[in-house]
């Protein structure tokens, strides 16, 4: 395994923070909480005319060719900085996956996307841990098109999004289709973090195959393996920033005299999440690395989600707790981190899930 980072990865990590920095501050923080829609539209404006949104896609649609390193190294970027972009949804999974398996009217859109153009998004909730006996939704040929039927939940910004990625059964088999979200039901959900999320009711609704029935399988797992690897790198990101924010705090609050950081039981929980933020820097880039190389990943990946949600959960008690009372303050922006430490969590499975599903890959090899 290499560690070294790629020049890319160095320069898009470099270009993606100094734009979060300028337009990302704890005001504008507060100013979205606040907002009908959690979503930085200028933010996202920004990264496409940087060319930040391009630069890890494909050259057939667009990109530089970069991959997997380097969208790793964005993610982890806008994780700090607890961004309200959609980059993973609608770069890494919906334009590469339309890049990679889309037919040429469909490679355009994912040119559309990485230009800022139109936002791409998957639904991907429920296939965390397929079963294909248990179909959540399906799909049947008619009129010589798709139409589907079921639901999904928490997909992101589908209310804005110009296309779906929508996993469905073809008699029990699965595959993947383009679905216009003006064509379906679409209702907002609240999660933890405010993050915009929505169900997503589908009665018959027109859809594009993505690939072909055959190879739907491998167009799911494609998806998936890269967003439980983007929600570890933006969780790596968010808590990176959380320690430094909570490192600074120790060192400047004092109690009894003596900045609380000096106190046994406070050092020892730093110390743990300084721990657990090198454990899960540590899984991601194994994970990556390996995805990039086209080597098996599912078990590096498997376990950097395990530690994305484990070691997500008690580093982000540790920065409240040691914070206090201000640590749970709305108002503060160790708030936005906490919030976005527990979403990443949870997001496509928990730590037991992915234990489970790491259990199954060492039992099958």
């Amino acid at each position: 395994m290499d560690f070294t980072p790629t020049e890319a990865q160095l320069d898009l990590a470099r270009l993606t923070g100094e734009v979060c920095g300028k337009l990302v501050t704890a005001d504008r923080l507060r100013e979205l909480d606040t907002a009908a829609e959690r979503f930085d539209e200028a933010l996202w404006g920004s990264l496409a005319e940087t060319g930040v949104l391009a630069a890890a896609l494909p050259e057939a649609v667009g990109g530089n060719d970069f991959g997997v390193l380097e969208q790793t190294a964005v993610l982890r970027e806008l994780g700090k900085h607890v961004a309200a972009v959609p980059y993973l949804w609608s770069i890494v999974v919906g334009a590469g996956a339309l890049a990679r398996f889309g037919d040429a009217a469909q490679q355009d859109r994912a040119t559309q996307a990485g230009a800022g153009r139109v936002i791409l998004t998957a639904a991907l909730a429920e296939e965390h841990n397929w079963e294909p006996s248990k179909p959540t939704t399906t799909a049947v040929e008619a009129d010589g098109g798709w139409r589907l039927t079921g639901a999904k939940t928490t997909v992101p910004f589908a209310d804005r999004a110009d296309r779906i990625l929508v996993p469905a059964t073809v008699s029990g088999v699965p595959a993947v289709f383009l679905v216009d979200p003006s064509a379906a039901t679409v209702t907002a959900q609240q999660v933890v973090d405010r993050s915009p999320e929505y169900a997503v009711e589908l009665t018959d609704t027109p859809a594009e195959l993505v690939g072909t029935v055959e190879n739907g399988a491998e167009v799911l797992d494609w998806m998936l393996i890269r967003a439980w690897l983007g929600l570890s790198a933006l969780q790596l990101g968010t808590l990176e920033r959380a320690l430094e924010l909570v490192a600074e705090y120790a060192r400047e609050r004092e109690q009894f005299g003596k900045a609380v950081g000096s106190f046994q039981a406070v050092a020892q929980r730093l110390a743990d999440a300084y721990i657990d933020v090198q454990g899960l820097r540590l899984a991601v880039t194994q994970a990556a690395w390996q995805l990039s190389e086209d080597l098996p990943s599912a078990e590096a990946v498997h376990t950097a989600k395990f530690w994305a949600a484990d070691a997500g959960h008690r580093v982000a008690h540790t920065v409240v707790h040691v914070h206090g009372g201000v640590g749970i303050d709305r108002d503060h922006i160790v708030h936005n981190y906490f919030t976005a430490a527990k979403h990443n969590e949870f997001a496509l499975g928990g730590g037991t899930d992915h234990l489970r599903a790491l259990g199954a890959q060492l039992a099958a090899s």
